[in-house]
């Protein structure tokens, strides 16, 4: 059996050499807690002996967040530094990798002031709109992975004696990222291979729209005419394979985001902007949210659908069977990257211009025309259960199932 420390460099392995990838002679970023300290030099070691010409670091830390939001001029959070842009830019466009730690507190700022929230996330949106492109276009490689504290183990495991959560939401992450397997590269590419298998059916039979039907959900959602699924992998502008999620459970496009109409019912908590928002539901007529209800984190739910026109409209459909390791674990993890690859869901906001043929090279007009949802921001919401249904209306109005009791259906 591996020890802890075994597992925690496997993981950090895999996220520099199949999450983001790391190239001979490429810069890597990344992004994390000062708490994952010990995780980002194994991952440093790692991008140096693979032949990174530098690796770069921002650092974050949830004690000093909250203290901003307690205690900053509201007029901070109205504004998002320069050099930080210039920083991510530059570093794009010298085809940097990107990894991404989340290690967050879900209820990081709980009791804080929406509003001064709201205003951080758009003018960080705003600002970082160039950066996104980048990311969402597969201009570059980049991948988020995660790292437990003690607040977030807290709150996935609240059941069991506090000094052994730690240890229990690291078992979850490490089953959930296939290090728990003798041969972990080899089962990743087992694993995408299965998703590649499902994206590459979806795209041989072009539906014009999925129907969704669960308790609280009747949803019909249209697909452009040259729509992609896509699966755990995609290649950046050098042909580079990366994964953006460790883990990855999913099969998702973008819809027309014109042509989204009913209703949609959540069926897990939504962990943004440091508050949960549970209990949901959405419904949409001409493919844009006109009336939404929710029994906890009403009014951070009503500033998300309200940061932009964009955010009114859906630019994801990912299809997560419920028979998959996350959702088999019965462990609801309060985080996106996680609970989104337990579930079917969908996302508000931007959609993916690599969703589309030929949608890399298309301008924000061409994309436009074709319906491409354009935000400053993308946020993942679960809707899945072993109760959904989805048919796939083909283009001559034909009718076959495509997931049935929450699984796939073929």
């Amino acid at each position: 059996m591996k020890t802890f420390q075994e597992k925690l460099e496997k993981y950090a392995a895999l996220a520099v050499e199949i999450g983001a990838n790391v190239q001979k002679g490429q810069i890597l970023f990344i992004s994390a807690s000062i708490e994952s300290y010990e995780f980002v030099k194994l991952l440093t070691k790692r991008a140096y002996e693979i032949g990174a010409s530098e690796v770069i670091y921002e650092w974050n830390d949830d004690a000093l967040t909250r203290m901003k939001y307690e205690l900053a001029a509201d007029e901070v959070f109205k504004d998002f530094p320069t050099y930080r842009v210039m920083q991510r830019e530059e570093l794009a466009e010298k085809n940097a990798a990107f990894i991404l730690i989340d290690s967050r507190n879900p209820d990081l700022l709980n009791g804080i002031d929406s509003e001064r929230i709201s205003n951080f996330n758009k003018a960080s949106g705003t600002a970082l709109t160039k950066f996104r492109t980048y990311m969402l276009s597969d201009k570059i490689a980049w991948t988020i992975v995660a790292y437990p504290n003690q607040a977030w183990a807290d709150k996935v495991f609240p059941n069991i004696d506090k000094t052994e959560r730690i240890n229990a939401l690291w078992d979850a992450i490490f089953s959930a990222t296939r290090i728990d397997h003798e041969d972990t590269i080899g089962a990743w590419k087992e694993h995408i291979a299965v998703l590649d298998s499902k994206a590459n059916y979806l795209n041989g039979r072009k539906y014009k729209s999925l129907h969704y039907r669960a308790p609280g959900t009747d949803l019909t959602v249209e697909l452009p005419e040259k729509h992609k699924w896509v699966s755990a992998g995609n290649h950046n502008e050098k042909g580079t394979l990366f994964i953006a999620n460790m883990p990855t459970e999913e099969v998702f496009t973008s819809p027309n985001k014109y042509g989204v109409n009913g209703i949609v019912t959540s069926t897990k908590p939504l962990s943004y902007a440091g508050k949960l928002i549970e209990n949901f539901t959405l419904t949409f007529k001409e493919g844009k949210i006109v009336d939404f209800t929710c029994e906890n984190g009403y009014d951070t739910l009503k500033q998300l659908i309200e940061t932009d026109n964009g955010s009114r409209y859906l630019g994801e459909i990912a299809l997560v069977p419920h028979q998959s390791p996350i959702s088999n674990s019965n462990t609801i993890f309060y985080n996106t990257l996680f609970d989104e690859n337990a579930s079917n869901h969908l996302a508000i906001g931007e959609g993916f211009p690599f969703c589309l043929e030929e949608g890399k090279t298309m301008s924000k007009e061409e994309l436009a025309k074709i319906g491409l949802n354009e935000s400053m921001t993308h946020v993942d919401f679960m809707i899945g259960s072993h109760e959904m249904d989805i048919d796939g209306v083909l283009p001559d109005g034909s009718i076959e199932p495509v997931f049935r009791n929450g699984n796939w259906a073929f």
